[in-house]
């Protein structure tokens, strides 16, 4: 049992998610994807839109990324409640008022904006993207590991080092 209240190690979890993908691919022709079911909720939400992006979306075809979706709430939901050694805080206090509601609410804008807009999110170009051979996917997964060390560098620099 505990086993299953910790967090699992990186060399089950990364290769279990590997396996995950290419069974999906082969088994299902589908792609796994969180970002995109955000159109797919705005769809159902607004089945009368205008907008092209969301008028001309088949949500019957993808209605399995928006169960998929809910599946991973009720996961987490599950292993916080049920299957961890300590509780676990859904936010931190700092992010209990105004101040905090707008950073979150500005960063959700922000994080959706890059995904809709780099077509997908970091993990999917790095796990779907190259398990697909994209070649986006490719320079994707390259800048944002070049931002990740320049990003670092600056850290490093500006902190005096690895002192």
């Amino acid at each position: 049992m505990q086993f299953l209240l910790s967090p699992w190690p990186w060399w089950l979890a990364g290769p279990l998610i590997g396996l995950t993908v290419g069974l999906l691919l082969v088994l299902g022709g589908r792609n796994l994807g969180v970002s995109s079911s955000f159109r797919h909720l705005c769809t159902l939400a607004l089945p009368k839109s205008r907008l092209p992006y969301l008028a001309h979306n088949d949500v019957r075809k993808q209605a399995w990324s928006v169960l998929f979706v809910f599946g991973i709430s009720l996961g987490a939901f599950l292993a916080v409640h049920f299957l961890s050694n300590a509780p676990v805080e859904f936010l931190p206090a700092h992010y209990h008022s105004t101040s905090g509601a707008l950073k979150l609410l500005a960063g959700g804008f922000l994080v959706g904006f890059g995904t809709r807009w780099a077509r997908g999110c970091t993990s999917g170009h790095a796990i779907m993207g190259l398990a697909n051979f994209q070649l986006a996917s490719l320079y994707a997964v390259l800048s944002f590991f070049a931002g990740g060390l320049v990003a670092a560098g600056i850290a490093l620099l500006l902190n005096g080092g690895l002192s």
